[in-house]
């Protein structure tokens, strides 16, 4: 039997790519599956790996937290002996200005703030009612600090209102309103002031370069007062020279006041020019009050801190406590200064009195001189002649 030999076959160069393509392919299969896989690990990876982020950050914002009330808590009990109001603007002020902190954080900060200075208030108090009750004679100085302490709340919660409430009770005429004019500087401004139609009282920016006859306009003027500049926040630019600040000594406020009644001999009313720093201040105003008192003036509180101490200091310096109620042109458009007029007479209606303060615009002038409608239930009246004075 004869073995047939088997040729082999030849393969063309076509079939050869052909395979060459079927191997390319499978291999381009395997490659996506690997990467699909790849891809599917890493998603849920990423997933663990961001709530590990996540849960290391709240750890971070806690450990901020604790370091922060500590470090806040150190600047109030460092100042505990200041009144609780001017410790509590200290340090959150002081707060505020760390801008890495979130909002929520220095929320929390701050209301940790009010309750600690609280809690220590009480544990003064409880330590004083406890030194009363075990000492028959407490030592001079505890026993002067109570009766002052508890006098002076008495005269702030009754006696600086006695005069305006028993007015108010009695009144049988018209309601009255004062509208203050602040920043007076030139003739011009005086002159409008004068054809408004109904008293207006002015108050006068104190002589600089910027306007060096402040002082002379008001001559033969019946009534004016001085607008007092005092020191406002940071963000206030347009500083007057000789601006008051609270690191100024008692012979420095002194010697500024003494000024002021040189150059304006008939003044009587003063009201502060910006100062929403310097009017929160409690020892910076008590040395304004003092001196203001040595030479016969009135301080008037524009109020342009809420947490103004104008009204305990005068209590204290027995000196009438006069505050503005509103302002006219913050808004300086027609519509708007109406508004504000109109609200003043709605508090004067309601209270006996109101005042308000404007600026010597153009626009403030305008609609003075043509909303004499809205005056007839109440009197325009200068300052010195509210009721309760």
């Amino acid at each position: 039997m004869t073995k047939k030999i088997r040729k082999k076959r030849k393969i063309s160069p076509i079939r050869r790519v052909l395979r060459k393509k079927n191997l390319a392919k499978n291999f381009i299969i395997i490659l996506l599956f690997v990467l699909s896989f790849l891809a599917v690990g890493y998603f849920f990876f990423d997933k663990d790996m961001k709530e590990i982020r996540i849960e290391k950050n709240d750890n971070i914002l806690k450990e901020q937290k604790t370091y922060s009330n500590q470090e806040v808590m150190e600047e109030v009990l460092s100042n505990i002996n200041l009144p609780k109001k001017q410790v509590l603007i200290d340090t959150i002020k002081k707060l505020d200005e760390k801008e890495e902190y979130e909002e929520n954080l220095k929320k929390d900060i701050k209301d940790d703030i009010f309750k600690k200075v609280e809690e220590i208030e009480k544990n003064e108090s409880k330590e004083k009612q406890k030194y009363i009750e075990t000492h028959e004679e407490p030592t001079p100085e505890i026993k002067e600090e109570i009766i002052k302490e508890n006098n002076q709340k008495k005269e702030i919660n009754t006696t600086i209102t006695t005069k305006k409430d028993k007015y108010k009770h009695n009144l049988n005429d018209k309601p009255k309103l004062v509208i203050i004019i602040d920043d007076v500087v030139t003739k011009t401004q005086k002159e409008k002031i004068l054809n408004i139609g109904y008293p207006i009282t002015m108050s006068l920016l104190p002589p600089t370069k910027g306007h060096p006859n402040s002082a002379k306009i008001a001559q033969n003027l019946p009534l004016y007062m001085i607008h007092f500049p005092l020191q406002a926040s940071s963000g206030f630019k347009n500083f007057e020279d000789n601006t008051l600040n609270i690191t100024d000594s008692y012979e420095v406020i002194e010697k500024r006041v003494k000024q002021l009644r040189e150059w304006y001999p008939k003044a009587i009313y003063t009201n502060n020019h910006t100062g929403s720093v310097f009017t929160e201040n409690y020892k910076a105003m008590d040395n304004l009050f003092k001196a203001l008192k040595k030479y016969n003036f009135i301080f008037v509180d524009s109020k342009t801190s809420v947490n103004s101490v104008a009204k305990e200091l005068s209590v204290k310096y027995e000196i009438p406590y006069i505050v503005r109620d509103t302002f006219l042109d913050n808004d300086r458009n027609f519509a708007s200064i109406q508004n504000q007029l109109k609200s003043a007479v709605k508090i004067a209606k309601k209270q006996g009195y109101a005042i308000a303060i404007g600026h010597p615009y153009e626009i403030t002038f305008k609609v003075l001189k043509e909303s004499k409608h809205l005056l007839n239930d109440v009197e325009p009246i200068f300052i010195n002649q509210l009721p309760y004075l």
